[in-house]
């Protein structure tokens, strides 16, 4: 189902597990729960000061850039420019050719009529000066533009951006120096006249009475070659500042309502991470602490969220396949007690009644038969003690120690030479066929010499005299196999199933109390914590049928190289 809904999105508590599949704790949290109720969750406020830092840094940026007021600036500025120098040629038009001009007594040219005649868009100021910086004429433009664009957008309201500058001001205020006032408009165009005298047309932004932000454009009045007089023009007092205002206003709108939408979608997110991990940990705090383990003395239930098509489902998994190990392994060691308690009493009760039975006899021939008993029993306990001992401590000891690489056909020689001898001294041959090349493997190599170990002496004492036992190794890829076989009377069918388990052991009545039949389990553990394979089989002489009589017995141990 997860690979199937691979890439779905989660929202809410969409895949949050079925309440029969939680504990009684879980369910009555997640039935308290709300959505306000992430305020006290940690990763809930981390996930929305992220989200908001980033959106307040892309809106930071966006207003410092102000991308909006350098393209309404130059927009501005080319038309300002333009109105200046039309007003100029309108003057210059009706300047007489080869006569002289004074603009200020006005000799060949009445300026302010000239102005008065001209419809200027409302806002601007066109101020004429003479060469010697004198005010001429000044007038005001008085066209309605209110059904425009520009007009429209000035005459927004500013809440936002207003109460920001407040805030701004009021902060900044104990830091800021007082405000000098600006010189007077007129004053202002009138030290760009000498410039414009000389190099042409100007372009200043200058700061009016109010504090407002204005352009101001100087272009000069030619007769041919000659200047006789500047023309300014003033944009309207605050026109940029107010269109910056509307335009910021609409950014702020829009982080505004970025802002509610980052927290929702936030706080939806945030559920959907949040509310299974904190049921998750409870799961798990449940399985620790020890006073919920007595309210609720069942198994804990990891919740099942691996439909989630993301981590927290592989979390989710990864956790319910421990708690499903860890019980297994609760499980396997409560078994193993039992077995061995089952197995230590059969030797106790032997103990018990030859000790009880030892205090009545007279006779001599009994009594040394009894202390036979009490002996091989004593052995036996001695065995099988020192057995469980082992398989107890193999876990742990496979888990520390660290594995290095080893010559695997090395090991394996010096065993059968070892080995061989104590077969040959039975007349049992010994045979070895291993590769010239060596074999290298990575693991521990005292323990995967136990196990060869322990199957060729069981090897040994299924054989008899005039029997053989056969140790070969081949490499298969990338794994290596050994095997060790013999002509001894092989497994019974029955038993092929079962001679892997603990304390389990098929052998003939002289040699009962020998073994405690844990020697091929702790192969078998040995083996697969090896990324290895062992199994059993009977040789027969023909694999077509199954029934024949076997011709002796096949352990193969496959290793990974």
């Amino acid at each position: 189902m997860a690979a199937g809904r691979d890439g779905d999105v989660v929202l809410g508590d969409d895949w949050v597990t079925p309440d029969n599949a939680a504990p009684d704790e879980i369910r009555v949290k997640r039935e308290r729960r709300g959505l306000f109720s992430l305020r006290s969750s940690p990763l809930t406020r981390k996930i929305i000061t992220f989200n908001l830092i980033a959106l307040n840094v892309l809106v930071a940026g966006i207003l410092y850039l102000n991308s909006s007021r350098d393209s309404l600036a130059v927009q501005r500025a080319a038309a300002l420019i333009s109105e200046a120098e039309l007003i100029a040629d309108v003057i210059e038009a009706q300047l007489p050719a080869g006569a002289p001009v004074n603009l200020t007594t006005g000799d060949g040219i009445d300026v302010a009529d000239t102005l008065a005649g001209l419809d200027l868009r409302g806002g601007i100021e066109v101020l004429v000066y003479d060469p010697a910086e004198t005010l001429v004429s000044r007038s005001a433009g008085s066209l309605t533009i209110s059904d425009t664009l520009a007009a429209a957008q000035a005459e927004d309201r500013t809440l936002l951006n207003d109460g920001l500058n407040w805030l701004w001001e009021r902060v900044s205020a104990p830091f800021s120096a007082g405000a000098v006032a600006p010189p007077p408009l007129e004053d202002q165009l009138r030290a760009m006249v000498s410039q414009s005298l000389k190099d042409g047309t100007q372009l200043r932004d200058n700061i009016d009475m109010a504090g407002s932000t204005l352009f101001s454009v100087a272009t000069p009045i030619m007769q041919g070659d000659q200047p006789v007089g500047v023309v300014a023009v003033a944009s309207a007092a605050g026109e940029i500042d107010k269109l910056v205002r509307s335009e910021r206003e609409r950014v702020l709108q829009m982080f505004v309502i970025a802002t509610l939408v980052s927290i929702g979608l936030s706080l939806v997110l945030a559920s959907t991470i949040a509310n299974p991990l904190a049921d998750l940990s409870a799961a798990a705090e449940l399985s620790r602490d020890k006073d919920a383990r007595k309210m609720n003395p069942g198994r804990i239930r990891i919740p099942d969220l691996t439909a989630r098509p993301d981590e927290i489902g592989r979390l989710s998994g990864a956790l319910r396949g421990m708690v499903s190990a860890l019980y297994n392994r609760i499980d396997g060691n409560e078994q193993f007690a039992a077995d061995v308690a089952h197995e230590i009493k059969n030797p106790l009760a032997s103990l018990r009644s030859a000790v009880g039975t030892l205090r009545v006899v007279k006779r001599d021939d009994q009594r040394d038969k009894l202390l036979d008993v009490i002996e091989h029993d004593v052995r036996r306990l001695d065995r099988l003690v020192s057995d469980i001992s082992n398989a107890s401590r193999l876990d742990s000891e496979l888990v520390k120690e660290e594995e290095e690489p080893f010559d695997l056909l090395q090991m394996l020689g010096n065993l059968g030479q070892y080995l061989g001898e104590d077969a040959k001294a039975q007349g049992i041959d010994f045979i070895t066929d291993l590769p010239a090349a060596p074999i290298i493997v990575h693991g521990l190599e005292a323990r995967l010499a136990q196990v060869f170990v322990n199957l060729i002496t069981n090897a040994i004492s299924f054989c008899e005299d005039g029997d053989a036992i056969r140790v070969w190794a081949r490499k298969r890829a990338n794994r290596v196999l050994i095997v060790v076989e013999d002509t001894g009377p092989g497994i019974p069918d029955q038993a092929l199933g079962k001679i892997f388990k603990r304390f389990y052991s098929q052998r003939p009545e002289e040699h009962f109390g020998n073994n405690s039949g844990l020697g091929l389990a702790i192969s078998k553990q040995i083996v697969e914590a090896h990324g290895g394979v062992i199994w059993a089989e009977n040789i027969r002489p023909t694999e077509a049928d199954i029934t024949s009589e076997p011709l002796g017995a096949r352990f193969v141990v496959g290793l990974p190289t």
